[in-house]
């Protein structure tokens, strides 16, 4: 039927519509991963199913899985393998989880002595059904590494605990070489990002932490990409500077799927390494800045560089 747009004769232009599967861009030089082969890498994935034990490297699709479990490396999550919170970035399962399984903590000090560790990366899911229970097991966890494989080091990396100080005081009471908790991402973007989680929560944990014991190490990772600005991210260094933040961790965000947050922008080496000259200049310990730096990244020679002894 003819109309005023398109009157009898009229030519009408042709959409083309591309039916191909678009090829992703690929990854540069500096995304690109060993992919998980060696015999380490299988025999930590035996031990690990075989003591009904998860990893973060797994879990979260940790893009240095390959390298680290190559080396006897890994980062254990404890608490079960389903998180009560849905951050927009993470690749960990979400859910209601089961009960807290407090004989977990015996059985990952039985890995890490399997392993012959001398520094244990300890991480969990966040348990808001059970705070101080999570808590516990952390504390639970140090002191059967201590007794399972004397003279590791333990770093664990703890959720916020809702902001609780008794849960804050069980873990550090119990003394772990690094105490981990992760800011992730500026202000701006934390209800898209860490859904359920505080900005001023998370520093509040890290300056009560060296409020409790001034000893204690502490460490919190950023990631880049997410769609935050320069500035942010260095005011975010600021923030943790000024808590005594000892170790700072900073990596390029990637997405796992299609149903996590978008990249906005791959930072370039050369931008992670002016990052780390701005943080230095603020204080840290130590940093560690690159496009594939997670937070349990070489976390043993991060210990190392603030005056921790490590055995290799």
């Amino acid at each position: 039927m003819a109309t005023a747009a398109h009157p009898p004769g009229a030519s009408t232009d042709l959409v083309q519509i591309d039916l191909a599967p678009r090829r992703p861009a690929s990854k540069p030089d500096w995304l690109k991963a060993r992919a998980p082969v060696g015999e380490n890498y299988h025999s930590l994935k035996q031990l690990a199913r075989s003591l009904n034990l998860h990893t973060v490297c797994e879990s979260a699709h940790c893009p240095n899985i390959g390298e680290c479990w190559e080396h006897k490396t890994a980062t254990f999550m404890m608490l079960g393998n389903t998180c009560t919170r849905r951050c927009g970035f993470c690749a960990v399962p979400k859910g209601r989880p089961d009960a807290i399984d407090f004989d977990e903590p015996r059985r990952v000090a039985e890995a890490v002595a399997t392993l012959g560790l001398k520094h244990a990366v300890i991480t969990s899911v966040n348990r808001d059904d059970d705070v101080l229970g999570g808590a516990r097991a952390f504390a639970v966890v140090i002191d059967e590494i201590r007794k399972q494989a004397p003279g590791c080091h333990v770093e664990v990396l703890i959720p916020d605990f809702q902001g609780q100080e008794e849960a804050i005081r069980i873990v550090v009471d119990a003394r772990p070489e690094v105490l981990n908790h992760n800011t992730e991402t500026v202000p701006r973007l934390y209800r898209a990002v860490r859904s359920g989680s505080r900005y001023e929560r998370s520093l509040r944990l890290l300056e009560y932490a060296k409020e409790l014991d001034a000893k204690t190490v502490t460490k919190s990772g950023v990631m880049a990409g997410l769609g935050e600005t320069t500035e942010e991210l260095l005011e975010v260094f600021r923030d943790l500077a000024s808590v005594g933040t000892d170790i700072l961790t900073v990596g390029q965000y990637l997405r796992p799927s299609r149903d996590h947050l978008p990249m906005a922008r791959l930072y370039t080496p050369a931008e992670f390494a002016d990052l780390k000259t701005e943080a230095v200049r603020m204080g840290f310990r130590h940093v560690e800045s690159g496009p594939l730096v997670r937070s349990s990244y070489h976390a043993h020679e991060q210990a190392a560089s603030t005056g921790l002894s490590i055995l290799q």
